[in-house]
Parts: structure tokens; C-alpha cells; sequence
């Protein structure tokens, strides 16, 4: 089941990017007890995204641009967020 900060990281997402693939993976329960861990199961994700709009641009862009479309979540809402962007065809 889908908690409601991961179906905002997805709607968000989904929004900016249209990507061709993308998986929001909740991985909080991995992190339960340590730094970081709020007891809302839903404060450390990562984020698999192929789109597009990442074709040409650095590895660092795109960590910026996927940040910069979910706002106030990165560091605010949730704790750790890994992101893992390709544009389509790339391994």
C-alpha cells in the first residue's frame, strides 16, 4: 500500500517529467530506529525515473531537477531521498 507523501512524490513527479518509468520505493521500514526515522513509515525513499527531459543533461541536473519538483519534501518531509534518473535508453 501506498502511504500519502509517496502518491505525492509520484503525482509530482508524473506532473514534470511524464516519464516513460518511474518507481517511488519506500524504504523507511529499512531505516526504522535510526537518524532520521519520524514513525510515519515514510521518510526515506528512492526514486527510479526515466524520462526525457534528463537526455543531455549531468547527473547532477537531474538530482537538482527531480528535487526541485518535489518542493519542500526533500530534507523537510522526508529524511533521505536516493535518485536514480536516466533518460531513456541509457543503461
Amino acid at each position: 500500500m501506498t502511504g500519502p507523501l509517496a502518491a505525492e512524490i509520484e503525482r509530482l513527479l508524473r506532473a514534470e517529467f511524464a516519464p516513460t518509468r518511474l518507481a517511488v520505493i519506500n524504504d523507511s521500514a529499512n531505516h526504522h530506529g535510526h537518524s532520521g526515522d519520524d514513525g510515519s513509515g515514510e521518510s526515506h525513499f528512492t526514486v527510479e525515473i526515466e524520462s526525457a527531459a534528463f537526455a543531455g543533461v549531468s547527473r547532477l541536473q537531474r538530482q537538482r531537477m527531480v528535487n526541485g519538483a518535489l518542493g519542500d519534501i526533500p530534507g523537510q518531509r522526508v529524511h533521505a531521498l536516493a535518485i536514480k534518473a536516466r533518460a531513456p535508453g541509457e543503461a
